[in-house]
């Protein structure tokens, strides 16, 4: 085998089947060990066009840029037209100046001429803005801008608001992603009307096909116990709370806020770190009946679970039969 300069690829040999292919990056060619094929011999070299020879002269060679994304609306991979000097370091004269000005304002012409640029540049400075407000992650954001573009390639956007679409997207990708951040919020901190988003998030889920996963109550408790203002000890026994409900499956199909509200309140309840229903309520985005609502079903479901519940019963029960 050759080595250095040369490693071993995952080609197939097509003659004798063999995987052991060996890239020579001197000549170019991918060659078999087993039977001496020479597979490919157009092999493009990805590395740089020039050579270093010392550590700081490779340092001082090596250059880079941004690298390409989605929230930017070129993805970030547009010609730029600029400078004074050319190649050599020279000065330009007025003449080629003049010409390079010119180039640069077609350009820039050119890129806005297309409505699919033009709606891409407004919605990812919309984006820029949500994010800010709403901090959500640079990931979350990707996803947002990811979603916007499949949607405006299926011309879901035509005739519709861009801002409440942008909204959408991003309440889209924190689902995606779970990061807390409800609907409301998104809406309000958007241009448009909630009724409006909540519209355009329906009509990106049914024609996107995206299966939202199905939001846990304890990733609503942190964010809930720090509007409150309550201990750490308080907040883990909430969890603990909705821990013990899950192992009974009594957290499927009701609200997953209105849940967390409930484990808080009672958690405050047996810790002495009280609340009122007003409070946590509130803090949990959620009315006061809705609290005393699922805080029932919670103490039934955990009344259940204890020794001496409906389970002690049935075993009786069985013994007497």
């Amino acid at each position: 085998m050759i080595k250095m300069d040369n490693e071993t690829t995952t080609s197939i040999c097509p003659r004798c089947g063999s995987t052991e292919i060996i890239l020579d990056q001197e000549i170019g060619e991918e060659i078999c060990s087993v039977c001496g094929l020479v597979v490919s011999e157009e092999v493009m070299d990805h590395g740089p066009e020039w050579r270093a020879f010392t550590a700081a002269e490779k340092d001082a060679r090596t250059r880079t840029g941004a690298g390409a994304s989605y929230t930017l609306y070129d993805k970030g991979l547009s010609t730029s037209f600029g400078g004074t000097r050319d190649g050599l370091g020279r000065r330009l004269d007025t003449k080629v100046r003049a010409r390079m000005s010119k180039l640069k304002r077609y350009d820039n012409r050119s890129k806005m001429d297309e409505s699919r640029g033009r709606n891409l540049s407004i919605a990812m400075a919309e984006l820029d803005r949500l994010s800010t407000i709403l901090h959500i992650p640079r990931s979350v954001k990707e996803q947002a801008a990811l979603i916007y573009r499949q949607a405006l390639k299926r011309d879901l956007i035509r005739g519709r608001s861009i801002d409440a679409f942008v909204a959408a997207s991003l309440y889209a990708a924190c689902r995606l992603t779970r990061v807390p951040r409800p609907l409301k919020r998104v809406a309000r901190a958007s241009t448009r009307e909630y009724s409006e988003v909540a519209r355009s998030y329906r009509l990106l889920v049914r024609e996107l096909k995206l299966k939202m996963p199905i939001d846990d109550p304890m990733k609503f408790v942190p964010s809930i116990a720090s509007k409150l203002n309550l201990r750490h000890d308080t907040e883990r026994h909430a969890i603990e709370i909705l821990r013990r409900a899950k192992e009974r499956q009594g957290l499927s199909g009701k609200d997953p806020r209105g849940i967390a509200a409930a484990a808080l309140y009672m958690a405050c309840a047996e810790s002495g770190d009280k609340r009122i229903q007003k409070e946590v309520a509130a803090a949990a985005g959620t009315t006061e009946v809705t609290l005393r609502n699922r805080l029932k079903g919670l103490e039934a479901i955990l009344h259940d679970a204890k020794p001496g519940g409906d389970e002690d019963i049935s075993v009786e029960l069985k013994a007497a039969d």
